[in-house]
Order: structure tokens, then sequence, then C-alpha cells
């Protein structure tokens, strides 16, 4: 695959759909890409985590969890285990979250709290500390290795989580649009600087952060995307997209932080520069409205998901004119 240090307008503008996998039995929940092997993990309403080989386009191993559900997932640092939250029956026996190895399809630890869906989920970049935010209004902090809460934040409206990628500081949103940021190592301080997106009070349902550490990205349930700079809370840009109805979208950075590629709600996906705020490329997602949306760490390569899991990659052979027809399907 193209080394990311080539990205550039045209390579944005020239990706395509290079793989399909049309055969889960519902909408895919969530997607995750793990930070240093070639694998993607996803969650979807038919109960399933289904795992995937990047560099070749095939699916690994497919795990059910009909008991619980399968709604927000993300690995950890080891590349056969992910953190997956439940989408059933927690409300009865407190099981919110479990860590699932998928080598033997074990669940490994099971971790009790949250008294309603789990909305966002994230692990830390470089512990065994991961984060929930729960539309029973609180976000929990968690480690892996013990089953008790390790700390808890009681917040307006529906919590969004996200550290950022040296995991010294993790940003929560919550009601009104305003986003706070905590030092992970003393967040029971609460909070040292709080970012309102001026003048939008849609709530955000999900942040990102730029690996250098410079930007965050927010999507907001309203289908705005925003980048903010991280340390003044400063709007860089905005982009406005179609409404979905009943759909949250997601937005995401390319690996450089240089584009951001989203998904909207008439079925299209998109990309800008930051720099320029220039839209660089427009797409046919050809799966209708992706609520499903990561680009991979180390690769030139995004997955966009809805029902059906979709990786786009440049496409050389083709001029820009000739781009968006229907891909052959992955097997």
């Amino acid at each position: 695959m193209m080394a990311l240090s080539e990205l550039d307008d045209e390579i944005i503008h020239n990706m395509a759909i290079g793989a399909v996998f049309s055969d889960f039995g519902g909408k895919i929940n969530s997607i995750d890409f793990h930070r240093t092997a070639d694998l993607l993990v996803t969650a979807s309403e038919d109960d399933s985590v289904r795992l995937y080989d990047i560099s070749n386009a095939k699916l690994i191993k497919t795990t059910y969890h009909k008991k619980h559900g399968a709604d927000q997932i993300c690995f950890t640092h080891h590349p056969s285990s992910v953190i997956c939250s439940s989408k059933s029956n927690f409300d009865s026996t407190g099981e919110s979250l479990r860590y699932l190895s998928m080598y033997d399809n074990r669940c490994l630890r099971y971790f009790k709290g949250h008294k309603e869906r789990i909305v966002s989920l994230c692990m830390s970049p470089v512990n065994d500390s991961f984060m929930s935010g729960s539309l029973d209004h609180t976000v929990r902090i968690w480690d892996l290795r013990v089953n008790a809460c390790q700390g808890i934040l009681h917040l307006r409206g529906r919590p969004t989580v996200s550290y950022d990628q040296q995991g010294l500081v993790f940003a929560v949103a919550m009601e009104g649009g305003a986003i706070k940021l905590f030092d992970s190592r003393s967040y029971d301080k609460g909070p040292f600087d709080t970012f309102l997106v001026g003048g939008d009070t849609a709530e955000v349902c999900d942040i990102k952060f730029s690996n250098d550490g410079k930007s965050m990205l927010l999507t907001t349930t309203n289908n705005n995307v925003y980048v903010l700079d991280a340390y003044a809370g400063e709007k860089r840009c905005g982009f406005t997209l179609d409404h979905s109805p009943n759909v949250n979208i997601e937005a995401t950075f390319t690996p450089d932080g240089q584009y951001v590629v989203s998904g909207s709600g008439d079925g299209t996906l998109h990309a800008w520069s930051v720099n320029t705020r220039n839209k660089v490329a427009s797409w046919d997602s050809y799966i209708g409205v992706a609520s499903c949306l990561k680009w991979a760490p180390r690769r030139v390569m995004f997955a966009a998901a809805s029902s059906v899991l979709t990786f786009w990659i440049p496409d050389h052979t083709k001029g820009a004119d000739e781009l968006g027809g229907q891909p052959e399907q992955a097997s």
C-alpha cells in the first residue's frame, strides 16, 4: 500500500471502493482499527463481532453475542482483544461492558455500572485505561485489569469521550455543545478547560483528536462537522452535511491531520483540506448513509459502514472523471 507521507489532494480525490462486505444481518453499530496491526473490528445489530485483515481485505473471524448484543467496540492494545458494550440485558445484570478475546471467543472480564446504553467508548493509547459514555449521563473510567469502575463523571446530556493520541488529555462533550478537557492523571480535579462551538448547541456525537494533538474533530447530531484548535478551542473550519434522521454520521481525520472525511445524510461521502478549507472530493458511498467512518492509522485507506462494510483505497487505474463505478464484492 502507498505510504501515508504521500497524501495529497489528488490521492484523496482518487479514493474508491476496493472491497465490499455485505453479509451483515443488520446495521453496523461501530468499527475500530487497531493502532499498530492491520486489523479492523466491527460490532453489528446482528449480534456479531467481526475481525478483518485490512492488508488483504479478508474476514478473519466472526463471533456472535446473542445474550448481550454488540454495540460500541474498540481494540485494546492486544490485536486479538476488544472491549464491547452491551445492547441488551444489562438493565438486569449490569454487565454493560465486556472484555473479549477474539482468539478463543472468551469473555475475559465484565464491567458493571452503566444503567443505559453506552454511546461512546475509547481506549487509552498508552495504558490499560478506557472510558465509556452512557445515556445514563455518566462517563466511567475503567482499567482492563480490574472489574471495578476507577472513576465516574456525572454530566448533563449525551456524553461523548475521546483520548488525545498521547493519552495525557481526554475530552468529554455534553449538553449544549460544551467540550471539557481533563488531565488523564488528575481528572478528579475537574476540567482544566472548556470549549464551546460558537452558536451550535447540538449534541456532539463523536470526538477525534488529530495524531499531532493540535486539532480536534467534532461531529454533531445535526450533521455539522467542526475542526477546532485543540489548545485554544478556536474553530479552524466547519462543514454542514445533509440531515440523516435517526442516524448519526461519523467523520475522520487522515493520519497526517491534513484532511477530514465525512459521511452525509444523502448517502454521499466528502473530503476537505483542513488547511485550505476546500472540498477535495465527493463520492457516492453506494451503501446509504455511512454511520461509521474511520481512516486506518497506518494505511492510505478508510472504512465506511452502514449495514454494509466498505474499504476505500486509492484507485490508480481510472481518471478522476471515471471514478465511481460499482465495485466488485469482496470474498
